[in-house]
């Protein structure tokens, strides 16, 4: 060992502080050996801030990644014999480790580029260790303008027309409005413009105007907010319902009115961030298992069976960003033999899942055991809010003790309205659910015939599985130019690595539609040389 290094006596202390710092665990929760994401609930955003600041004090001979380590123990052996720069002997004095090593220049900062890199990804962004805090923020809007000017960068592009399975949608790129096959939307059932729903909001924002203008406890309520609630609580087929101002909303206020430092939250490690952010909000225990693999979630749940306080399983029921469905009855069979609660989000299972649509736990025919039901109704329900549904006394403790619900302005009476319609409209015509799971297995079906990678997706989300984002993004633009329009998935939206195209399928989409979409995407896949399809 050279006289710049440090052996892993010295690494640890260094290490397990910056962890500590970063995750506000105690010492005492940092099993060395355990995996940093599955095991000791470590988000990826948080392991970019970890990867960085350890740049800041070692001088890495190549970029370290998060892929390059998977427990604290491979952290710090990573770190074993790597040079320490002059930031890194200050952070050891403060540590009070008595080690000398002779000043290393300091690796250069990302700001000593001068052109982004093509390799950069969006993760590279989250944190820089700059006192200067808008340091990241001046990287971003480089690497933002060039992902622009290249076209891969289509986020936030204007419509100028409802959207329908087809959509009319301003291009940056060609600086113009162009109609688009809309594969983007989360307007399933095609209720978002049914004459029926814009009447009822129309007539209810007469009666009742714009807002109420205040949250539910304190004068914000109308009689349109409590028929909402019962409709939904009737829907999913449970007691009592409470609405929230968005389905985001809904998670945050949830988690962390119920869970608190004592008790332990078991997650699956492709959670929606709104559930990644109501673990953080709760203060509680946070253990990821690995995703929808339930081996693991037994091993998370025995680890943590002698753990204080009370513990909740939370899970998507459909997967956003890859279109699988969680396995809920070995779920449930897990979650009675180690005491633990439920709450599946039932966000993109909500009018599509289960024979009448009411979810994941209808899918699976475990209506009553699943603890709460959570969703939003800005998607197949084409308004705007959150709810969750659940025994009365659990829903009533959230009315005062769930922040997001108390102190926040409700949804206005006419999207309330307009939610009851939709609600109306799905139990009285099935056919739209029918012709919605048809274009599904149509789509999916000659998609992977074609030789794209769909992963294991069982849902109206249809992933194209790339991994690479360079290459991703290049083939969303010619996907684009070439006239559809779907999500290109990048970080955070996914790990960096799993990079894809996101597709959703809705009812009003036809056959031609379809056949156009097959025949955009395997022009693309030629266009960018997709690995197995030819020029």
């Amino acid at each position: 060992m050279t006289q710049n290094t440090l052996s892993a006596a010295d690494v640890q202390p260094l290490v397990l502080d910056i962890v500590k710092e970063q995750t506000c665990y105690s010492e005492s929760d940092l099993r060395l050996d355990q995996a940093m994401e599955e095991g000791l609930g470590i988000d990826s955003i948080i392991l970019a801030s970890i990867v960085d600041e350890l740049q800041q004090l070692f001088a890495f001979d190549t970029k370290l990644n998060t892929a390059s380590f998977n427990t604290i123990q491979d952290l710090i052996a990573r770190c074993v014999n790597v040079a320490v720069t002059e930031k890194g002997q200050q952070k050891l004095a403060s540590l009070g480790v008595e080690h000398t090593v002779q000043a290393t220049p300091q690796a250069p900062s990302v700001d000593d580029a001068t052109v982004p890199s093509t390799h950069q990804t969006m993760r590279d962004f989250v944190a820089d260790g700059s006192p200067d805090l808008f340091s990241k923020v001046r990287k971003f809007n480089d690497f933002y303008e060039s992902q622009e000017q290249t076209g891969n960068f289509w986020y936030g592009m204007p419509l100028s027309s409802k959207c329908e399975n087809r959509a009319t949608i301003f291009d940056a790129y060609q600086n113009k409005e162009r109609e688009f096959l809309m594969f983007a939307s989360n307007n399933y059932l095609g209720l978002a413009n049914e004459p029926r729903v814009v009447n009822a909001i129309s007539d209810a924002v007469k009666q009742y105007g714009a807002t109420n203008t205040g949250c539910r406890l304190i004068g914000g309520t109308n009689h349109l907010h409590l028929e909402l609630e019962e409709r939904l609580a009737r829907f999913k087929g449970r007691e009592a319902c409470i609405v929230f101002p968005s389905g985001y909303s809904a998670n945050l206020g949830t988690i962390s009115a119920l869970m608190g430092p004592k008790d332990t939250i078991i997650t699956d490690v492709y959670n929606h961030m709104s559930i990644q952010d109501g673990c953080k909000l709760s203060g509680a225990k946070k253990r990821i298992y690995k995703h929808n693999d339930m081996a693991s979630l037994e091993e998370v749940l025995k680890n943590c069976s002698d753990s204080d306080g009370g513990k909740l399983i939370v899970a998507d029921g459909v997967f956003s960003m890859h279109g699988n469905i969680v396995k809920l009855p070995e779920m449930v069979r897990l979650a009675r033999k180690y005491q633990a609660r439920i709450l599946i989000d039932d966000a993109h299972s909500t009018g599509i899942l289960g024979a009448t649509g009411s979810g994941t736990a209808e899918h699976f025919n475990l209506k009553h055991e699943v603890d709460l039901e959570l969703g939003t109704m800005s998607k197949t329900l084409a308004g705007m809010g959150g709810f969750v549904c659940g025994d009365k006394e659990v829903i009533d403790y959230l009315r005062f003790y769930a922040n997001s619900y108390v102190f926040a302005a409700t949804i206005p009476a006419h999207v309330a309205a307009g939610l009851i319609q939709c609600i109306d409209i799905m139990e009285k015509e099935p056919e739209r659910l029918e012709k919605l799971w048809s274009n599904v297995n149509y789509l999916h079906s000659a998609l992977r015939e074609c030789g794209f990678d769909t992963g294991d997706c069982e849902s109206a989300i249809i992933p194209i599985v790339i991994g690479d984002e360079t290459r991703t993004m290049e083939l969303g633009h010619h996907v684009r130019q070439l006239g559809m329009f779907c999500q290109t998935v990048v970080f955070p939206g996914v790990a960096v690595g799993d990079a894809r195209l996101r597709i959703s399928v809705l009812s009003q989409h036809t056959k031609e539609d379809l056949d156009q979409a097959i025949e955009i995407l395997l022009k693309a896949a030629q266009k960018v040389g997709l690995p197995g399809f030819s020029r």
